[in-house]
């Protein structure tokens, strides 16, 4: 007879992602995992793999909490212009806030910690960022159409560019303690949607 789990495999992930999200991947040993998650090594290993597998479920459960306001606030009905000036300024207000200093982003941590080497995780990387990238390219087109962009815009462009600025903004508040450097920012990139 097969024995059952005795722990929750979701509140494990849950876990596995917290103390990745707070001290990277290179930092956090199986030792750290089994402390942390409360469970046995072997355990470990038969729900979720290797370290490295556990990490990669680990950053697309990230991905899978992190799109849904993304996506909320940018395809709601009305205007979408205002809609994208807010993302952006709640991506910059997240990532000057003092709580999420220390942590920061964890597809941007793991941009930086992984993917130059790790084909899987910069596979999981560019993955968000092309959903990030479509939502609001998304949004930009509707905008246009709507009037609210000037025709001599190209969506796809400024997507792009305020992809890279969402993405900075977390580096950027991550390791500053300027608030005013990502607010500035973030209010100067948004002078080109007009």
């Amino acid at each position: 007879m097969a024995r059952t789990k005795e722990f929750d495999p979701d509140a494990a992930l849950q876990s596995a992602l917290e103390l990745f999200w707070r001290r990277g991947y290179e930092a956090t040993s199986m030792a750290d995992l089994v402390e942390e998650l409360g469970i046995g090594r072997a355990s470990i290993y038969a729900t979720f793999g290797n370290k490295h597998d556990l990490y990669l479920k680990a950053l697309d459960r990230y991905g899978e909490n992190q799109n849904p306001i993304l996506l909320a606030e940018l395809s709601a009905p009305g205007p979408a212009l205002p809609a994208v000036r807010a993302a952006v300024r709640r991506f910059g207000a997240e990532a000057a806030a003092d709580e999420c200093r220390l942590t920061g982003c964890f597809i941007t941590n793991t941009a930086a910690e992984l993917a130059p080497h790790d084909e899987a995780a910069a596979r999981t990387v560019e993955r968000s960022w092309e959903r990030i990238e479509t939502l609001l390219h998304s949004a930009l087109v509707r905008a246009q159409a709507q009037g609210e962009l000037p025709r001599d815009r190209d969506p796809l462009t400024l997507a792009r560019m305020l992809l890279v600025l969402m993405q900075g903004l977390r580096v950027v508040g991550k390791a500053s303690t300027d608030p005013a450097r990502v607010r500035d920012a973030v209010e100067q990139a948004l002078t080109l949607l007009d």
